[in-house]
């Protein structure tokens, strides 16, 4: 599993991606952005974006990175990918990147991700996480139960799922307001309040 930028309880499903891990523990780049397609003839590329700071991301100028075909890590076959000229288009944007100046252009760089540096991301608000943050969390419920730790997040609508393994046993559960009620950073701690036979599935 890899980071995204922050996550909202119940927030939008979002494509699964990787994203490369620095020695402190946070990531070096995370996912901001999938390239989806081309648009017209003259370089413009449909961005999905993957963030929530999208008005602050996706600007002319901005320094973003093309992934490797994982979405792991940047492609060093790639050039650089600076925003020249962005717009707002139904739920993403059309970009022009610098170097992408036709419709075959944006076909090579199609499918990738967007990465940015994980130190120039804003940082996520109270009600936020980073996906990677969830990552080794252990998982108890209201009573105390324990069910196991977080081994990965799954981008689904309406909501995100956790992927819960302790006990012999495998559990997803989805990440709304209404079940996570709680979690703690320094104890590396999830709460939930589970529906009944929520934990029976």
């Amino acid at each position: 599993m890899s980071p995204r930028s922050p996550m909202r309880r119940g927030g939008p499903g979002r494509p699964p991606n990787k994203t490369m891990p620095s020695p402190a523990g946070d990531p070096a780049f995370i996912v901001v952005g999938h390239v989806s397609k081309p648009h017209g003839t003259k370089g413009e590329a449909y961005i999905w974006p993957l963030t929530d700071h999208a008005e602050t991301t996706f600007l002319p100028g901005v320094q973003l990175w093309f992934s490797d075909p994982d979405g792991v890590s940047p492609d060093p076959g790639f050039p650089q990918a600076r925003i020249r000229e962005v717009r707002a288009y139904r739920k993403g944007f059309l970009v022009c990147f610098e170097g992408v100046e036709s419709r075959v252009g944006v076909d090579a760089i199609r499918d990738r991700y967007l990465l940015r540096p994980f130190e120039e991301t804003e940082p996520p608000e109270k009600d936020e996480l980073f996906y990677h943050q969830l990552l080794g969390m252990s998982v108890v419920t209201q009573d105390g139960v324990e069910l196991g730790t977080i081994h990965e997040v799954y981008d689904l609508r309406p909501a995100p799922m956790i992927d819960v393994r302790g006990q012999g046993r495998e559990r997803l559960i989805p990440f709304t307001r209404e079940i996570v009620v709680d979690w703690d950073l320094t104890k590396r701690r999830l709460v939930i309040d589970p529906p009944p036979g929520l934990l029976d599935l």
